[in-house]
């Protein structure tokens, strides 16, 4: 799980994300397993949906489906907003829900996108709204509708507007990637023939933080996903790694080697402020900011192997937090603070584990043997994590009960190190 990598020559670039990167090889998503329930949902084509670049009935469908809670059934028929709906024949075809709307020009060269989401079982209306959307933005729009439903109908919001982040090496060439969270709209914030590693997001969606080797060494870099600027923020002596986010963007929590064995510090966002919160004579790596920000969650061997510790975030003495097993690294923690999942070593598998930090339980979520690099939905409700696949780099993301799994692949080239950003406002 250690990696190590070669130098050599180094071209960087810096692109910005507002539309005029070149796009690359989509993701190409599998899904397996179902949720404990699903809810049978009907999906009406949208009327004059074929005016937009892309079907907005079948990235909704593509969401739902994905996500392992919804059975969609096909209303074979375009259904507006406006339409009488008679939801007797929509029960009888099984159907708790109907998605029905419809797509209008607007004199602008948008589009008005009107959705309505019914309750077939109440006779009601459950949601809706109408949104101006331009063309390039007609897929935000769709996932926009995807998350209303999931949200109106599983109780927690949807995450299918996010995006995520990666790196893909092909070649000699290493990519740190953006894409929708359904790995569509894959568009390179950064292109190096040196290793990148690390990627974290800011916690508005704008920035992300990221380890570089372009200096001949691991150096930390932030950028700015809108402009493209790219700024260091930690090229210390020695090693400067594993970037994290402090929950309301102020802070970067940091491993540096600076004073011989590696330890944790916290910097301020535009690299000022440097503040050590390890003092040990083990290796302490790493870090990840508590959901509230008050602690750090941190690897140490300082127990004789690696295990997952916490600290204050103003320093302190710090806490062992992972017993089961000998070998428990790379600690991510949910949005809601209760979960703790990590990659685990046991008989020689790498595998995702996630501990329920209120009543101690821990449950296997992978069943892959080379895991790493866990991050969480912004909802809580998956994980996704790098793994391999016909000895080859994917990416995989699980629901935290661990019933419904994807995986995400590339048809040139491996990819790993994946983060999942943040919602966006």
């Amino acid at each position: 799980m250690i990696k190590k990598m070669a130098l050599g020559a180094v071209v960087v670039t810096g692109i910005s994300l507002s539309g005029s990167m070149p796009a690359y090889a989509q993701l190409r998503v599998e899904v397996s397993g179902v949720g404990s329930t699903q809810i049978p949902v009907a999906i009406a084509s949208f009327a004059n949906e074929g005016l937009t670049p892309q079907q907005i009935t079948n990235i909704i469908k593509d969401d739902l489906s994905r996500s392992g809670y919804f059975k969609i059934i096909d209303a074979g028929a375009v259904v507006t907003e406006t339409t009488p709906v008679n939801f007797d024949d929509w029960k009888k075809r099984g159907a708790e829900a109907l998605v029905v709307g419809s797509v209008q020009s607007l004199a602008d060269g948008r589009f008005d996108v009107r959705y309505k989401l019914l309750d077939t079982i109440k006779s009601s209306t459950l949601s809706g709204f109408a949104v101006a959307t331009s063309p390039i933005n007609t897929r935000l729009t769709a996932h926009k509708i995807a998350d209303d439903i999931y949200e109106k109908l599983i109780g927690v919001r949807g995450a299918f507007s996010t995006r995520i982040a990666y790196v893909t090496k092909s070649g000699s060439e290493y990519r740190l990637e953006v894409a929708d969270a359904d790995g569509e709209g894959v568009r390179v914030a950064l292109r190096s023939n040196e290793p990148i590693i690390s990627p974290a997001w800011s916690a508005d969606g704008t920035k992300v933080a990221y380890v570089s080797f372009e200096a001949k060494k691991p150096v930390i870099w932030v950028q700015n996903l809108v402009t493209g600027e790219r700024k260091v923020v930690a090229n210390y002596k020695g090693s400067n790694s594993a970037p994290a986010w402090s929950p309301d963007g102020s802070r970067l929590a940091i491993a540096l080697s600076r004073d011989g064995l590696t330890q944790i510090y916290t910097i301020v966002a535009d690299g000022s402020g440097l503040k050590k919160l390890t003092s040990s004579s083990s290796i302490d790596t790493e870090p990840q900011f508590s959901a509230d920000g008050e602690s750090v969650y941190f690897l140490s061997d300082r127990s004789g192997g690696p295990q997952i510790y916490r600290i204050n975030a103003n320093g302190g003495e710090p806490k062992r937090v992972t017993f089961n097993g000998s070998y428990n690294i790379t600690p991510r923690i949910s949005p809601d603070g209760r979960t703790l999942a990590y990659i685990s070593r046991r008989e020689g598998k790498f595998q995702l584990y996630a501990l329920d930090l209120v009543s101690g339980q821990e449950q296997r979520l992978s069943d892959t043997t080379k895991d790493e690099s866990p991050s969480f939905s912004p909802n809580g409700r998956y994980i996704m994590y790098a793994t391999e696949s016909g000895r080859r780099a994917a990416l995989a993301v699980v629901s935290v009960d661990g019933k419904v799994k994807q995986r995400l692949t590339v048809q040139a080239g491996d990819i790993r190190e994946p983060t999942w950003g943040p919602f966006m406002k």
